[in-house]
């Protein structure tokens, strides 16, 4: 991917947050990019990226999701704040499959480990079994908040220490349903901590040319 201006993380605010309904302006989030919904992987170099990125276990081209992953890394690295990434925890949004099915993907959690080395990268959420991905469900409605509560759980097993600061990591913000989810596990397990998101990309949508609203 070419990059016409410096990188940097955009911030979701008042001007931007609309089409993040989960998201509330007490919501601390940051994206690098913007991925066009309902265009191909050709549409922009972002949608490509992150067509890549999803691209399951046993599809051709690991070769590309590998390399992707890696470049993903390091825009991270060229944009977190040095100084927190030495103190805060990354966690990474756990994979819609369970660890033991054949699409298991932890591609989120590469992606934080390919920021630097030694950083503090915990899976603090994780989902008790395999669900339909968000984007593969076509028509059918997507997972709500309360869905996704009733299949997350802390992982105990990496719950010390108690982190100081924490950055929920995920490919694209959509709605921000699996933002809040992990949020509201987070705050339970951890209360008081301060929370925030970190996106390679937020969804938006085509312009509509002219009139043409259907």
């Amino acid at each position: 991917m070419r990059l016409a201006d410096p990188l940097r993380l955009t911030k979701i605010d008042d001007s931007n947050r609309d089409i993040h309904p989960r998201l509330t302006p007490d919501d601390q989030c940051f994206f690098l990019f913007e991925y066009t919904s309902g265009k191909r992987w050709d549409f922009s170099s972002t949608n490509g990226l992150i067509s890549t990125l999803k691209r399951k276990p046993d599809q051709k081209g690991q070769y590309y999701k590998n390399q992707a992953i890696q470049r993903c890394g390091a825009y991270f690295r060229a944009t977190m704040n040095p100084n927190w990434l030495q103190s805060g925890t990354l966690v990474p949004v756990p994979p819609s499959r369970a660890t033991d099915h054949p699409d298991f993907d932890n591609r989120m959690e590469r992606i934080c480990r390919g920021i630097q080395p030694g950083l503090d990268i915990r899976p603090l959420v994780i989902q008790r079994h395999s669900t339909v991905a968000a984007h593969e469900r076509g028509d059918a409605p997507r997972p709500s908040v309360e869905d996704l509560l009733e299949i997350y759980e802390i992982n105990e097993d990496v719950s010390e220490p108690v982190p100081v600061s924490i950055a929920i990591v995920d490919d694209v913000l959509t709605a921000g349903t699996h933002y809040r989810a992990m949020q509201i596990k987070l705050n339970e397990r951890f209360p008081g901590i301060p929370i925030f998101g970190i996106f390679i990309a937020r969804r938006v949508f085509p312009e509509i040319e002219g009139d043409e609203w259907f």
